[in-house]
C-alpha cells in the first residue's frame, strides 16, 4: 500500500520539528558536559561550557584535565559526544531521506 507524498509545507514542518529535536539533544548533551566538568574539575560555568562545547563539536578539550574522575568523565563524554553527533545527524536527515525515498518509490510505480 502506497501513500501519496505529503505536501511540501508538511515536509518543511517535519524538517523544522526534527531540527528542534536535534537542537534539544545538543542542548541536553551540552548541559550534561558542563555539569560534569563543573563537578569533576571544579571549572567555572564559562570554562565548563568551553570544554563541553569543544568536545561535543569534536575539537577536543581546551583545559588540561587534572583529576582522575575528570579524566574518566572527559573520556566517557567524548565517546558519548561522538554518538550524539551521529544521532543528531540521523534525526535531522530522517525526513529528508524519507521524502527522497518516497518520491523515488512513487515515481518508480508510475
Amino acid at each position: 500500500m502506497h501513500h501519496p507524498v505529503v505536501p511540501f509545507r508538511t515536509f518543511i514542518r517535519r524538517v523544522i520539528c526534527n531540527l528542534a529535536i536535534g537542537f534539544a539533544v545538543i542542548l541536553f548533551s551540552l548541559g550534561l558536559g558542563m555539569t560534569g566538568y563543573s563537578y569533576f574539575e571544579n571549572m567555572s560555568v564559562v570554562d565548563a561550557y568551553e570544554n563541553a562545547s569543544m568536545i561535543l563539536s569534536g575539537m577536543g578539550p581546551v583545559d588540561t584535565i587534572k583529576t582522575t574522575g575528570g579524566k574518566i568523565f572527559a573520556g566517557t563524554y567524548a565517546l558519548f559526544s561522538g554518538i550524539v553527533f551521529l544521532v543528531v545527524i540521523a534525526i535531522i536527515m530522517a525526513p529528508i531521506f524519507h521524502r527522497f525515498f518516497h518520491l523515488f518509490l512513487v515515481k518508480d510505480k508510475s
